[in-house]
């Protein structure tokens, strides 16, 4: 009976310790957490006219970000023929207080913007922007440290008036797989907004 005794409680005594490592190891062994993606309630574009004058501003709200309310356009965003424009985006959860445009800039390797636009609205890029097609013309202004782009600022040069044109913005969150030749269907999407563009 005694030996029984001592043999129940080493059974048990290695059953916890056996436990209690294969806890340990779980635990160790789980996955790191994903990068959630942005939550944006505000978005501002803002064209500021090369060599000076009034810039022109286009924007997008949503107030009860999560909620069932969506992210829509409330101004578009009306350029003038043959002028060249600095692009600057703001982001932000108003809710919440965050700025986003910091949070994208500071994860620069982990994020980048991409552009569609009706074909001919500017002459500079030309084309249709680069969703469809990465290596297609962007004017970046901004890098992450790897050199690549973000574009939270970028540079357009209008040609003449265009009527009922497109212009499009999506950010990607792509952590682990933004390289010089991942596109817009690599990663996780931040942002997918659209705009009319007029030119006049």
């Amino acid at each position: 009976m005694k030996k029984f005794s001592i043999y129940l409680m080493y059974t048990l005594m290695a059953g916890a310790l056996l436990l209690n490592t294969s806890c340990q190891k779980n635990e160790d062994d789980a996955p790191p957490e994903e990068n959630e993606e942005e939550i944006i309630t505000d978005v501002l574009l803002t064209f500021t006219p090369e060599g000076g004058g009034t810039a022109i501003t286009a924007t997008a709200e949503d107030p009860d970000g999560e909620g069932v309310q969506d992210l829509e356009v409330t101004k578009d965003i009306e350029l003038v023929p043959n002028t060249t424009y600095t692009l600057t985006l703001t982001l932000e959860n108003s809710i919440e207080m965050e700025d986003i445009t910091e949070e994208v800039e500071t994860e620069g390797a982990e994020h980048m913007l991409f552009f569609a636009f009706t074909d001919g609205a500017f002459g500079d890029p030309s084309g249709d922007g680069n969703i469809d097609n990465r290596v297609d013309a962007i004017n970046y202004g901004d890098t992450d440290k790897n050199g690549l782009p973000i574009g939270l600022t970028t540079t357009w040069t209008t040609g003449n008036a265009v009527s009922d044109a497109d212009f499009r913005i999506v950010l990607k969150h792509q952590p682990d797989v933004k390289t010089a030749s991942s596109g817009s269907t690599d990663g996780s999407t931040d942002l997918d907004l659209s705009w009319k563009l007029t030119v006049q």
